[in-house]
């Protein structure tokens, strides 16, 4: 089975999908997307850590999105 979640806040999407872990357990795939009032811009990237459980890696995969977005949003860093 396949988790998946969305948070969208109008300006930007942050994406979250599950996928079984090849040793047990589960991973998460996260994806942001960000349109105006900056440029456009996409960017995506796997989760650091299995999970026991699907839905304990699609919320921290939404919470790590976020926290992605939240630095990208103070200039903590540039891609």
């Amino acid at each position: 089975m396949t988790l998946k979640g969305t948070v969208d806040a109008g300006t930007w999407i942050v994406e979250a999908v599950t996928a079984p872990a090849p040793q047990g357990g589960f991973v998460c795939h996260i994806s942001i997307v960000q349109g105006e009032p900056e440029q456009p811009f996409g960017h995506a990237f796997a989760h650091h850590r299995t999970f026991d459980t699907e839905a304990a890696a699609v919320l921290d995969g939404l919470r790590e999105g976020m926290l992605w977005i939240d630095l990208k949003s103070w200039h903590a860093f540039h891609v």
